[in-house]
C-alpha cells in the first residue's frame, strides 16, 4: 500500500502521477499479507479452516486454534504446504488460562500478532419457551465470552505494537430473526456486533481496526440441521436472492480485505455476506 501522508491534494496528485510513470499503482500490494501473523479461532470448524487457508494463500503465517488436535495438525500441515509457517494450539476460548497461553505461545513463536479472526462458535437450536439455561449459557460462553476474551488478550499485544486487525464472525441472524429455535444464537451474534463496534471505538487510538463479517447460511456442519429441515430450508433459501446456500470460500475475500492494508480506513463495520438476504429483509 502507498503509505505516504499527503499534506495536500496536490501532493496526492503528484504521487498518483509518479506511480503511473513507474508502471505500477501499487494497489495489488494492498492485499498482500506476506509476513503477517494471524490467529484463527474455531479453525477446526467449517468456516475457520478455509479462512486459515485463505489467509495463508495471501502470505500469512497462521496460528490455528481449536479443540480437536488431529484436525488442527492436519490444517497446520496444509498451511505449511502453501509455504507458510503454522502453529496449532489446542484452546478452550472460554478459559482465561487457555487464551493467555494461546497469546503467549503465538508471541513466543512469531514475535507479534497482526490479525485475529474469531471464528469459534456454536448453536443449540431449541424453542425459546423451552430453552434450558444450561444451553443458553453454553452458547453465550462460546459465542460471546470467548470472543471477548480472545479480543482482550490479543488486544493487549496489538496495543503494544500500535496496530492490528480484528475480524469477528457474526451472522445475518445478529440483525434478523429466524422462524424458530434461534433465541440464543441470534442474541449471541447481536452481542458480537456490539463487541465489534465498541472495540473499534475504544481501540482506534491504537490503530487497531475491528470489523465483522455477517454471513447468511453457509454450508457447514453447524448449519446441517437447516438443510435437513424441509420447511426451514425452503423458507431460508427463498430469501437468498442469489438462489443458493453460501460456501466457506465466499467469505475469504472479505476476510482478506479486512485483514489487509486495503481496509486501513475501515473500522466498526458489519459486512453482510448473504446473497442478498438483507437487501429486502
Amino acid at each position: 500500500m502507498v503509505k505516504e501522508v499527503f499534506e495536500s491534494i496536490e501532493d496526492y496528485e503528484k504521487s498518483l502521477e509518479e506511480r503511473i510513470q513507474s508502471g505500477s499503482m501499487g494497489y495489488r500490494k494492498m492485499f498482500d499479507l506476506t509476513g503477517k501473523v494471524a490467529i484463527v479461532t474455531g479453525a477446526t470448524g467449517g468456516l475457520g479452516g478455509p479462512i486459515a487457508l485463505g489467509l495463508a494463500d495471501f502470505g500469512c503465517d497462521v496460528v490455528v486454534v481449536g479443540r480437536r488436535v488431529e484436525v488442527l495438525e492436519k490444517l497446520k500441515e496444509s498451511i505449511e504446504k502453501l509455504g507458510r509457517k503454522a502453529l496449532a494450539v489446542k484452546c478452550d476460548i472460554t478459559s482465561e488460562e487457555d487464551v493467555a497461553n494461546l497469546v503467549n505461545r503465538t508471541v513466543e513463536e512469531f514475535g507479534r500478532i497482526d490479525i485475529l479472526v474469531n471464528c469459534a462458535g456454536i448453536n443449540i437450536p431449541k424453542p425459546a419457551e423451552e430453552y434450558p439455561l444450561e444451553d443458553w449459557n453454553k452458547v453465550m460462553d462460546a459465542n460471546v465470552t470467548g470472543v471477548f476474551l480472545v479480543c482482550r488478550e490479543v488486544g493487549k499485544v496489538m496495543i503494544k505494537q500500535n496496530g492490528g486487525k480484528i475480524i469477528n464472525v457474526s451472522s445475518v441472524r445478529s440483525s434478523y430473526g429466524m422462524p424458530k429455535n434461534y433465541i440464543a444464537y441470534c442474541s449471541s451474534k447481536a452481542a458480537v456486533n456490539m463487541i465489534t463496534k465498541q472495540l473499534a471505538c475504544e481501540w482506534a487510538k491504537y490503530n487497531i481496526l475491528v470489523n465483522a463479517i455477517a454471513p447468511t447460511v453457509i454450508a457447514t456442519p453447524l448449519t446441517a440441521h437447516i438443510m435437513k429441515d424441509p420447511e426451514l430450508s425452503k423458507t431460508m433459501k427463498s430469501r437468498i436472492l442469489l438462489g443458493r446456500w453460501g460456501y466457506p470460500d465466499d467469505l475469504i475475500g472479505a476476510v482478506v480485505f479486512f485483514a489487509s492494508d486495503a481496509s486501513n480506513f475501515v473500522t466498526g463495520q458489519i459486512l453482510y455476506i448473504d446473497g442478498g438476504v438483507t437487501s429486502w429483509a
